[in-house]
């Protein structure tokens, strides 16, 4: 394998997201409240089909850093055109809004929903060395996901859900290192059971969750990892407006396909969290959590094994532009337009060093008037903390210092919607890795290996038209 190809897919960041989130990046496309119009009702079913294009550019896909010297003839950032093609299907029983038409009907037995999503890429390059630009036309390809879930006896004292997805992700290393994308199938399955007792007052949930990563290419099949959750989370309601909550989960890590010796560790992630949420007026929401999280990762008889062993929370205010009618603070539809700023505390997997600890500020901005516009910006920014990285036999990187990264993200998606079924959309997105750090890759062929920035910068702006139902 090549140099850059091995470090590449060692310094790919897995943060154990729902395949949804990982699958798709337009916004659309994340939430169901901004991708479905009013369906098609055929008996007790709703159907949502739908088609978006969108055509733009992208500064920088690989994330390369503009300093990188590694010499391969294929450095630094190559700027395209991108052209993105996504149909989309779902349905679904029949939809809250509707039940209210018949508000005194009994609740069903039974709420469904499953949904198929595809998005075909081509890149057009525009500039950067003509190596680079051969590499970005050879990522045309297909990405997509599958999802369902089944939600048993609805709104009753005891209940439970079930869900599965399926993705296909076409992205870069997240690093900014890598010389083509990873090809990677995401699998993710869940089950939840859930006690709501005296109206809805305490509610309890026990359950588990498998999340598969499943990389297509046979030279990174050893960062294939396999992911088990038992998780237990839940809510009292001790004021009208006010609710103590708590999430507690015991993860089990695996990679199985590891050499000998193995280059990534196993581990048994264990969060603890315990907060309110709560409506201080109609217009004023917040949230606070605080809690503990450790890594626990395998021992190895080679280095020294880093663990995170730290505070772990959440903090957000969240002002409603309109004013929450609802005395949940969780009853937010999209009708009900805010401002959040917050800062969140946690930590992930990496594929380099054993994880990496991020704190991030952020400001998001949800608004959507008269109907017809929807305005969605959102923007942080982040220390990503990365413990030493020591000598190892089987290592891809050489020995490191602990390092820290600054990462700033910001992006804006504005839709005009033209009648109930046809929206105009544009999407703007910033993306700035700041890093000093360079990793080095030992390689037999090179006396002086080269070194690889991990800093970067990347900017898009597209256009498109979407049609939903």
């Amino acid at each position: 394998m090549k140099l850059r190809e091995t470090i590449a897919a060692a310094a790919v960041t897995l943060t154990l997201s729902p395949a949804l989130a990982l699958a798709q990046d337009q916004p659309w496309l994340k939430d169901r409240r901004y991708t479905e119009g009013i369906g098609i009702r055929t008996g007790d079913l709703e159907l949502h089909p739908g088609v978006a294009a969108e055509f733009g550019y992208d500064s920088n896909f690989f994330r390369r850093d503009e300093s990188d010297n590694a010499g391969l003839g294929d450095e630094g950032p190559v700027g395209s055109l991108r052209l993105r093609i996504t149909p989309s299907f779902s349905l679904s029983t029949l939809s809250q809004q509707r039940h209210e038409v018949t508000p005194d009907a009994p609740p069903p037995d039974v709420e469904f929903r499953a949904g198929i999503a595809a998005t075909y890429e081509e890149f057009f390059p525009v500039s950067g060395n003509e190596v680079g630009q051969d590499r970005l036309s050879d990522q045309r390809n297909i990405g997509g996901l599958l999802d369902a879930k089944l939600t048993i006896l609805p709104r009753r004292p005891w209940s439970g859900i079930l869900d599965a997805s399926l993705g296909r992700t076409i992205a870069s290393s997240d690093l900014g290192i890598s010389n083509q994308s990873f090809r990677r199938i995401h699998a993710d399955a869940g089950a939840e059971l859930v006690w709501t007792p005296g109206g809805g007052l305490l509610d309890w949930r026990l359950g588990y969750r498998f999340l598969g990563t499943f990389f297509e290419v046979d030279e990174f099949d050893s960062l294939t990892n396999l992911h088990h959750t038992i998780r237990t989370r839940g809510r009292w309601r001790f004021l009208p407006r006010t609710a103590l909550i708590y999430d507690a989960s015991l993860g089990f890590v695996n990679y199985p396909n590891q050499p000998s010796p193995p280059a990534q560790l196993s581990s048994h992630p264990l969060r603890a969290q315990l907060g309110i949420n709560g409506l201080v007026t109609s217009s004023f929401g917040l949230l606070a959590m605080a809690g503990w999280g450790a890594s626990f990762y395998a021992s190895d008889s080679q280095a020294e094994v880093h663990d995170f062993d730290s505070v772990i929370g959440q903090l957000e205010l969240k002002w409603y532009l309109t004013p929450n009618p609802s005395a949940d603070p969780e009853a937010a539809t999209l009708a009900l337009s805010s401002l959040s700023a917050g800062f969140t505390r946690d930590f992930h997997d990496s594929y380099v060093a054993s994880y990496y600890e991020r704190n991030r500020g952020y400001l998001k901005l949800t608004y959507f008037f008269g109907g017809r516009f929807l305005v969605i910006a959102d923007g942080g920014v982040a220390a990503n903390v990365y413990p030493e990285i020591p000598e190892r036999n089987g290592s891809v990187t050489l020995p490191h210092d602990p390092w820290t990264d600054v990462r700033i993200d910001a992006s804006l998606f504005g839709e005009y919607r033209i009648g109930d079924s046809l929206g105009i959309n544009s999407t703007l997105r910033y993306g700035n890795n700041i890093s000093s750090t360079a990793l080095t890759t030992p390689d037999q062929s090179n006396v002086n290996p080269p070194d690889n920035h991990l800093g970067w910068q990347q900017f898009e702006a597209y256009l498109g038209v979407r049609w939903f139902m």
